[in-house]
């Protein structure tokens, strides 16, 4: 039986390279756009595809884009909240504007898109599926000169590991935070370039069919992880990041402990 996708961001990057994976692999799937129109895939037909028209940062749009998909395929079992953007930029030269647009795009509409995810797994039959949170490396490691991007790729982080908690294991409905390092997309602006460099010399490893194989790969999982990061960069920032904070805890286990009450 063929699984069911939809996937948000689906005109580009990773979204697009993931659509096309789903379809070569046998199975159906409902790709978003904000302009549906440009979504033309080889493999597409009327019987595993369709097109919808989805923006994350209208609520109304969000719920009707999920209707129209179970009204074509019957059920959703793999969520894909790809859509998103990269402000880029010092934190004091960015307007109110800029930061609440990039906090409503990447944490708000994620959110919208998660809470209709959860209502529809819930109710078909039979329930479950698995909801990918696609973040980044920036939602684990604080980036410079894209502070917002991070902090809506933080609260996203910490919001999914939470609601994943509250999910009764009999409902089968299960989540991975997906971190990529750099892929070769236009997803960043040039200023992404400076920023890759900065931190280790070198920029965009990620293969986006590759890392939309992964993507599949991880969403056919019984047991899926609640997170994975995708690139040799991301992995080796996230392993040296996570050593240093590991003995930065230890250093300070003393001064934790000196808090607690006095029995």
């Amino acid at each position: 039986m063929p699984r069911v996708f939809f996937v948000t961001g689906s005109s580009a990057g990773l979204g697009q390279a993931l659509v096309k994976e789903i379809l070569d692999n046998g199975d159906y799937v409902i790709a978003t756009a904000r302009k549906p129109e440009v979504l033309i895939f080889e493999k597409a037909t009327s019987t595993n595809f369709i097109a919808v028209q989805l923006d994350l940062l209208d609520s109304k749009s969000v719920l009707t884009a999920y209707l129209t998909g179970v009204a074509k395929f019957g059920r959703i079992d793999v969520v894909v909240n790809n859509g998103g953007y990269g402000l880029s930029g010092p934190f004091e030269d960015l307007t109110d504007e800029d930061i609440k647009r990039q906090m409503n795009v990447n944490f708000t509409g994620a959110l919208v898109s998660t809470r209709t995810a959860i209502k529809v797994m819930r109710e078909q039959n039979p329930p479950g599926g698995i909801i990918q949170q696609i973040t980044s490396i920036g939602g684990r490691i604080g980036m410079p000169w894209m502070c917002m991007y991070s902090a809506s790729k933080f609260a996203l982080e910490g919001f999914t590991e939470a609601v994943a908690q509250e999910m009764d294991p009999k409902r089968g409905i299960k989540f991975t935070c997906l971190e990529p390092g750099g892929f070769r997309t236009d997803f960043f602006p040039d200023r992404w370039y400076t920023l890759m460099l900065h931190l280790r010399q070198e920029s965009q490893r990620g293969d986006p069919p590759k890392g939309a194989k992964a993507l599949y790969h991880l969403a056919t999982l019984e047991d899926p992880p609640k997170r994975a990061v995708l690139g040799s960069d991301a992995y080796e920032w996230l392993n040296e990041h996570m050593m240093a904070e590991h003995e930065d805890l230890l250093r300070n286990k003393s001064l934790a402990r000196s808090t607690d009450v006095d029995d």
